[in-house]
């Protein structure tokens, strides 16, 4: 058979051209991560057929960037005759090759410090002196965009006088461990003079750190050695004046939560969950009373912390199954218990674990108790913070899986739309850390909440959808949860841009929480998802 070689080779030319274009449209459909998705019906279920103007959106997740969010994260503490060169103190990373900063890593900054720093005499307070260090320790945690977290001790006997001597002089009771140490003085917490000067402190200090842009958590309970909660003194031991301790303890534990709670309202509060929480020992089996205390507290709004993580002859069993039962209700915050650089004798812990001269084996750990507990903020303390970094693959690895890392995984929204109509945005999101996004707490009272915003092409909002049923309390690893949200497009016709955040209700709905999303961010906090037409 004959044929026309030129009129062939043009149709084998058309065709190859033709299949060429639909393979690399297939490619670049399948590449792409905005899909065409089956959608819901206003009965929210999947009505089976893909709906004409809906997509299906599946950001990036981030996993490395360190995310500064609320009880979440690193810790920088700071002590009270810290300067303004701790800001810049760099640590070598060998895994790195280089310097860092710990505040790059940190979340918040922790001043654990004395009454009488902070209010050396009646109605004087330091934070209203620029002058005083801790005012300018605070000042340079506010300029670098750090809130602070306070600790106030009282007890005298370790570090040196902690209450103001105007208390004294005004004739409240006191321990005097030491004669030889005559400064170093104790009050007796349940002394109405102390209680008087305290509560005129504690008040004074919430109308100036009462403020979430400024404050990150507040320490409130502070008695005890080194403000831990326990070995508190109620009595001199050497003479023979009775004190009914557990009664005057609990009645202790009411007074000062109760401040607590009454003036720092928007705060977030905890107590350290002791066996022995505001008994006069330290080391002895739980009380039968710590667990229904500690719980009194909690009912009040307390969250928790432990300070001797990985120091397993003092965090055992006891404080691994309080811990356990308020996972996932309440917050914990840890701290180290052994200081590493030439302070403590590590090496004898019970474990057997740790090795003189390689705190490494200590660093390693608090992180695996800190994983067992889910905690949501681990410590840089003074002196130790050196060894995280020489550890830094811990330091990553609690900015990668500790806390909370909030992921909306998939989003299905209308890409066009008619003016006044409506539509459901369906999401779903998961936390990729091992604790949890305490929205619950009393003094957050569910404020965070998931938004979607249009923008116009200036990435200026012109219109906020709030979904108040989503909780991201209750979204916990390894789990995805998926909710719905009715919403009514009342813009004029145009082009405007999906985006998605997480916003404080009682800060007009602005953007309040990082999440874990690798995409283009507004200068307000916004990301963007993908462009919709109304018409």
């Amino acid at each position: 058979m004959h044929t026309n070689t030129s009129a062939f080779q043009e149709l084998m030319n058309k065709n190859f051209i033709q299949q060429y274009i639909l393979k690399t449209a297939l490619l670049a459909f399948l590449s792409l991560s905005v899909l065409v998705s089956y959608s819901k019906d206003d009965s929210g279920k999947d009505d089976g057929r893909i709906k004409i103007g809906y997509i299906s959106v599946k950001p990036k997740y981030d996993g490395k960037t360190v995310l500064r969010n609320p009880l979440n994260g690193w810790v920088m503490y700071a002590s009270r005759n810290a300067d303004e060169s701790y800001w810049d103190t760099e640590f070598f990373v060998p895994e790195l090759n280089k310097k860092v900063k710990a505040i790059d890593y940190a979340s918040a900054c922790y001043i654990r410090t004395s009454w009488s720093s902070l209010n050396p005499k009646d109605g004087v307070y330091a934070w209203n002196n620029p002058n005083s260090r801790i005012a300018k320790l605070i000042k340079g945690a506010e300029k670098r965009g750090l809130p602070v977290a306070f600790r106030i001790v009282v007890d005298g006997r370790d570090q040196g006088q902690n209450t103001p001597q105007f208390v004294f002089e005004a004739g409240a009771k006191y321990y005097l461990e030491n004669p030889e140490n005559p400064n170093r003085q104790t009050p007796y917490p349940q002394d109405p003079i102390f209680r008087k000067y305290y509560a005129k402190f504690i008040e004074a200090f919430a109308k100036e750190f009462n403020d979430p842009k400024r404050t990150s958590f507040i320490d409130a309970y502070g008695l005890g050695k080194w403000g831990e909660a326990h070995h508190v003194v109620y009595q001199d031991p050497k003479t023979e004046e009775t004190v009914d301790i557990e009664k005057t303890k609990e009645e202790v534990l009411d007074w000062v939560t109760d401040l607590y709670v009454k003036t720092f309202t928007k705060i977030p509060l905890v107590i350290n969950y002791h066996r022995l929480v505001g008994h006069p020992e330290s080391w002895a089996p739980a009380n039968p009373n710590s667990e229904r205390l500690l719980e009194k507290a909690i009912a009040k709004g307390y969250s928790l912390r432990h300070d001797a993580f990985g120091m397993t002859g003092y965090y055992q069993g006891w404080e691994k199954d309080f811990a356990k039962k308020w996972n996932f209700k309440r917050p914990i915050i840890m701290e180290g218990g052994w200081i590493t650089s030439k302070t403590h004798s590590y090496w004898i812990d019970p474990s057997g674990k740790y090795r003189k001269g390689h705190p490494e084996d200590v660093r390693k750990g608090e992180y695996v108790a800190s994983a067992e507990a889910h905690v949501n903020m681990m410590d840089f303390r003074v002196g130790d913070t050196e060894s995280w970094f020489k550890e830094f693959s811990l330091v990553q690895g609690f900015n990668a899986e500790g806390g909370y890392r909030l992921y909306p995984d998939e989003i299905n929204f209308p890409n066009q739309i008619k003016a006044n109509a409506t539509a459901t945005i369906t999401h779903r999101w998961k936390n990729m850390g091992w604790g949890y996004f305490p929205n619950n707490i009393p003094q957050w009272n569910y404020k965070y909440k998931v938004a979607f915003a249009l923008l116009d092409a200036e990435n200026i909002v012109k219109q906020v959808f709030v979904d108040q049923k989503a909780e991201p309390s209750s979204w916990l690893k390894g789990n995805s949860v998926t909710n719905d949200l009715k919403t009514k497009i009342e813009l004029p016709a145009g082009k405007y841009t999906w985006a998605i955040a997480i916003v404080d209700t009682t800060e007009n709905n602005q953007p309040a929480i990082q999440l874990a999303v690798e995409g283009e961010t507004t200068q307000e906090g916004w990301i963007k998802l993908n462009e919709i037409q109304v018409q």
